[in-house]
C-alpha cells in the first residue's frame, strides 16, 4: 500500500477519489493500493519553553535568552488521535512507501515532514507537486511524483525559518514583557509591519497643510488653470485681469500607451479584492483557499505573476474559461507570450481559473468566493489583452500675461481597460473624469466665459488600507535588498494576511472605517510598543535579509546551522544590548489594582487578572491560575474570596464538593502548598464519614 498524506480532509477527499480511493474508515480512505489521510493543519507545533524546562513556564530575565539544544515538535492534544493514526498507518508492515501531498511550498513541507519524522518513520518518501486541484493536474503529479529528498533544501528553510521565529519571538516577547511589566508580541515580521502603521501615523499627526490657490479659466467646453499660488492676494488680483481673450501659446501631444498588468498572484488578487471589494487580506485568501479546493482556481498562494513557458498553448483556453465566467463573448486577441515566461516563475504560477470553473459551477458558489473568481477571471482577460493606447493632450494658454495649462485624453485603443476593475473606494475619477480637449491651434484665441479662484491645502500622507499595508510590506526594504534576492519585502504572499489579523488581535491595529475606505490605524499600545523596540527588530530589512538567506539554505548554498547562529548571535545581542529610552515605563500605564494578599514567595502584591491571582512583580513568577483542575474537579470555581483565604490562612474550607467517581458531596480544606516554583494543592477532609484521611 501508499500512504498518501494531504493538509486537509477536504483536499485528501479530492485525491482519494482520483486515486480510487473510495473506501471510507475512520480517520481515512482507502482502495486501489492507496490509503489517503490528512494532517489538520500543523499537527505537530515547536515546543514552549516549559516543554524543554518547566522552570520556563514562569518568565524571567535571569532565563533568557532561551536557547534549545535541540529544536522538538509536540504534538497538541486536540491532534493527539489524528497523529496516532498517521503513526500507525506509516508504522504498518503494509504501507511500503508514504507520499507527501500537502500544499507544494515550504510550509506544507514542514506540516508533512514534522509529522513523519516524529512519528519515527523510515518508509521511503515521494513528493506531490501540483498547482491545481484538478482531476487531470492530480493525475499527472502522481504520474510524475518527485523523490522526497529533493525537497530536502526546502524543508531545511522551512525549519530554519520556525526556528528562528520561535528564537526571537519567545526570547523578544518575553524580554520586552518583562522589562516593561506588561505582555508585549514580539515578531521579526509583525513589528516592522506595525513599525510600518506607526511610522505613518506619526508623519500624518505631524502634518501641517499649508494653503494655496489656483485661478481656473472658463473657455467654453474646457478649463485651463494657473500652477499653485501661495498668496491668496495674488490669485485674486490674476483673476480680476483676466478678462480680455486668451490665448493659445501652444499645443502638444503625445501619443501614450499602457500595457497590460500581469497575471494575479496573491498579494496583488488581495489588493485589488480590498480595493474593489473591500475584503481583508485574510477573507481574500481563505475566498481562493477555498475555490482551490473546489478546483475552481490554482494554487492560491504564490508570488508569481506569469505561467511557465509550457503553458502557452493553454492560454486560449484559459482566457475563454474566463470570458464565460464574466458572461462575455470569447475574446479574439489573447497575447499569450505576455503571460508566459519561466524565469519568473518561482514555485507556482499564477492564479487563474481552471477548466472546471463554468458559469454554473460560479452561480453556486457562496458569494464572496464568486466575487473573486470574477476578479480573477478579469485579470486572465486584462493581462492577454492588448496595451491601453491613448492620446494626452496639452496645452498653454495665456491670459493677463500668466500661463495657465490645460491637458486632455483622447482614448485610441481601449485594450486591456476594457476589463478593468472598479475602484469603489477612490473618488477621483468622478471628480476629474478623462476629458477630450477640441482642436485648438497655436495662436488661437479664446473667449474668457468665467473665472474662479480655487483655493486647496497639502493634503496629508494617507492612513493605510489593507490594499496599500500590503503594498508596503512587499516592497519594504526592497531598495536595500540584494538584486538577485528571490523574495523581497516583509513575510510572503502566503503568510500577510496573518501577521495584519494578528497584529489586530494582539491590540495594536485597529480598522477604522472611513466612508467607503478601511482604514489600519495604530492603538496607543501599538505606538508605544515601537517606541521602546530597538532598530534591529522594527527594520524591514531584518526579514528581508532572512527571506535572501532562507532561499540560500533552500538552495544549499548556506547551512541550517550557519543561518541559526547568527539568529542566536542577535537574540544575545538584543537582550544583552539594551538599553530602554528616557521615560519608556510610562508609555505602559497600569490600572490600580485591587490587592488580594501579599505573595508567598516575595512578600508583594498579589493581584487578579483574566486568567489568575498573580504577583505583581512577573519575575517572581507566583500564579494561581482560576481554571485550576484541583477547583473544577470539586465543581468549585476558584473566585477571589478563596484566593483572599488561601494568601492569608493558607488554607480555605470547600463546602459542598462533589466526588467525581461517586457523584456525592464533602466538606474539606484546600491548602496551599508552593515550594517557591510551583503552586499546587492538597486536600484535607472535615467530613470523615464520606471523606476518609488527608491527601
Amino acid at each position: 500500500m501508499k500512504l498518501v498524506i494531504a493538509e486537509k480532509p477536504s483536499v485528501a477527499q479530492s485525491i482519494a477519489a482520483v486515486l480510487g480511493a473510495t473506501s471510507r474508515e475512520n480517520g481515512y480512505l482507502v482502495g486501489n493500493g492507496y490509503l489517503v489521510s490528512w494532517c489538520f493543519g500543523h499537527l505537530a507545533e515547536p515546543a514552549q519553553p516549559q516543554e524543554y524546562d518547566p522552570k520556563f513556564k514562569t518568565w524571567r530575565l535571569d532565563d533568557l535568552p532561551i536557547i534549545p539544544a535541540a529544536f522538538r515538535f509536540i504534538v497538541q492534544k486536540d491532534t493527539q488521535q489524528q497523529f496516532n493514526l498517521l503513526r500507525k498507518l506509516m508504522t504498518d508492515a503494509k504501507t511500503e512507501e508514504v507520499i507527501n501531498a500537502c500544499d507544494a511550498g515550504r510550509e506544507g513541507e514542514l506540516i508533512f515532514r514534522s509529522v513523519y519524522y516524529l512519528a519515527g518513520c523510515s518508509k521511503p518518501m515521494k513528493r506531490l507537486w501540483i498547482s491545481s486541484m484538478e482531476d487531470s493536474a492530480i493525475r499527472e503529479g502522481f504520474t510524475n511524483l518527485l523523490p522526497g529528498e529533493e525537497k530536502d533544501g526546502l524543508y531545511q528553510a522551512a525549519l530554519c525559518r520556525a526556528e528562528a521565529d520561535w528564537l526571537v519571538g519567545i526570547n523578544a516577547s518575553r524580554f520586552f514583557s518583562l522589562v516593561y511589566n506588561d505582555r508585549l508580541n514580539v515578531g521579526r515580521v509583525m513589528s516592522p509591519t506595525l513599525a510600518l502603521l506607526v511610522q505613518r501615523t506619526a508623519e500624518i499627526e505631524a502634518f501641517t497643510p499649508v494653503p494655496f490657490w489656483k485661478v481656473q479659466l472658463d473657455l467654453g467646453g474646457f478649463f485651463a488653470e494657473t500652477e499653485r499660488i501661495s498668496e491668496k492676494s495674488k490669485a485674486k488680483a490674476l483673476a480680476a485681469a483676466c478678462s480680455g481673450p486668451a490665448k493659445v501659446i501652444s499645443v502638444e501631444c503625445k501619443e501614450k500607451s499602457e500595457k497590460a498588468p500581469a497575471l494575479y498572484d496573491l498579494t496583488t488578487l488581495q489588493r485589488d479584492a480590498n480595493r474593489a471589494l473591500g475584503y481583508t487580506a485574510q477573507q481574500t485568501l481563505d475566498y481562493t483557499q477555498n475555490l482551490y479546493e473546489k478546483k475552481l482556481c490554482t494554487y492560491p498562494r504564490t508570488d508569481s505573476r506569469f505561467l511557465t513557458d509550457d503553458m502557452a498553448s493553454s492560454v486560449p483556453t484559459i482566457a475563454a474559461v474566463s470570458a464565460t465566467l464574466l458572461g462575455l463573448d470569447v475574446i479574439t486577441e489573447v497575447n499569450a507570450a505576455q503571460v508566459c515566461n519561466s524565469k519568473k516563475v518561482t514555485d507556482h504560477h499564477a492564479i487563474v481559473p481552471t477548466s472546471n470553473a463554468t458559469k454554473k459551477a460560479m452561480e453556486e458558489l457562496p458569494g464572496g468566493e464568486r466575487e473573486i473568481l470574477k476578479l480573477i477571471a478579469g485579470e486572465v482577460l486584462r493581462a492577454v489583452s492588448g496595451p491601453h493606447k491613448y492620446a494626452e493632450t496639452t496645452t498653454e494658454i495665456n491670459c493677463a500675461d500668466a500661463s495657465f495649462t490645460a491637458k486632455g485624453k483622447t482614448v485610441r485603443e481601449y485594450g486591456w481597460k476594457l476589463y478593468a476593475v472598479q475602484d469603489q473606494s477612490s473618488e477621483d475619477k468622478a471628480e476629474n473624469p478623462d476629458r477630450e480637449l477640441p482642436k485648438l491651434t497655436k495662436g488661437q484665441e479664446l473667449p474668457v466665459q468665467a473665472v474662479k479662484v480655487k483655493e486647496g491645502k497639502t493634503s496629508p500622507p494617507k492612513p493605510f488600507t489593507e490594499d496599500t499595508l500590503l503594498s508596503s510590506m512587499e516592497t519594504a526594504g526592497a531598495k536595500e535588498t540584494p538584486d538577485d534576492a528571490e523574495r523581497k519585502g516583509l513575510g510572503t504572499p502566503a503568510t500577510r494576511a496573518g501577521i495584519i489579523e494578528k497584529l489586530v488581535s494582539c491590540g495594536y491595529i485597529d480598522r477604522k472605517k472611513a466612508k467607503k475606505i478601511t482604514n489600519l490605524l495604530p492603538t496607543d499600545s501599538g505606538k508605544a510598543v515601537i517606541t521602546v523596540l530597538p532598530e534591529d527588530l522594527q527594520s524591514p530589512l531584518l526579514t528581508a535579509e532572512w527571506e535572501q538567506r532562507l532561499k540560500q539554505v533552500e538552495r544549499g548554498e548556506v547551512e541550517p546551522e550557519r543561518f541559526l547562529a547568527g539568529i542566536i548571535e542577535m537574540v544575545k545581542e538584543i537582550i544583552s544590548g539594551y538599553t530602554a529610552p528616557p521615560g519608556a515605563n510610562t508609555l505602559f500605564p497600569k490600572p490600580e489594582l485591587a490587592e488580594l494578599g501579599r505573595c508567598p514567595r516575595c512578600g508583594k502584591k498579589v493581584v487578579e487578572n483574566t486568567k489568575g491571582f498573580v504577583c505583581e512583580d512577573r519575575s517572581c513568577g507566583f500564579a494561581m491560575w482560576k481554571k485550576s483542575r484541583f477547583f473544577s474537579a470539586k465543581g468549585k470555581t476558584f473566585t477571589a474570596e478563596i484566593a483572599k483565604k488561601l494568601l492569608e490562612h493558607g488554607e480555605v474550607k470547600l463546602t459542598g464538593c462533589k466526588s467525581e467517581s461517586s457523584g456525592r458531596t464533602y466538606d474539606c480544606k484546600a491548602i496551599l502548598v508552593d515550594d517557591g516554583k510551583t503552586t499546587d494543592y492538597r486536600i484535607e477532609f472535615l467530613n470523615r464519614k464520606q471523606g476518609g484521611r488527608s491527601q
